[in-house]
């Protein structure tokens, strides 16, 4: 997760329809959520604070949310922010050992004039 925030209220709402896990640090935040057309609110505190993955599968247990709906938008939310196993890194091949071609050496003949002028 890209965040470290611990989180003591989580629970369900549904807004337009759509119904979505909801955290807090207050259970005050019921009154926000109604101000702004939330229906069928639900909200629990939790016993210590934890983060948001944490507190849906803590809720995902209580009696509150054991309806079909509620137990459907919570498993739908752990399945998409559970972090997925990442494939193994698969080790570079190992090249097999090419024969290196032996570089032509160059034979250089130096030859010393006596009508040189150095």
């Amino acid at each position: 997760m890209a965040t470290d925030k611990l989180f003591k209220v989580a629970g369900i709402s549904k807004l337009n329809g759509d119904y979505k896990v909801r955290f807090a640090n207050d259970i005050m935040r019921i009154k926000v959520l109604a101000k702004h057309d939330h229906e069928d609110i639900r909200l629990a505190e939790l016993d210590t604070a934890v983060s948001k993955l944490e507190a849906a599968k803590l809720i995902q247990a209580m009696d509150e949310f054991q309806d079909a709906v509620a137990q459907s938008t919570i498993a739908e939310y752990i399945a998409e922010k559970t972090p997925k196993a990442k494939a193994p890194v698969k080790a570079p091949k190992a090249k097999a050992p090419t024969k290196a071609t032996p570089k032509a050496k160059v034979a250089s003949k130096v030859t010393e004039d006596e009508d040189a002028p150095f």
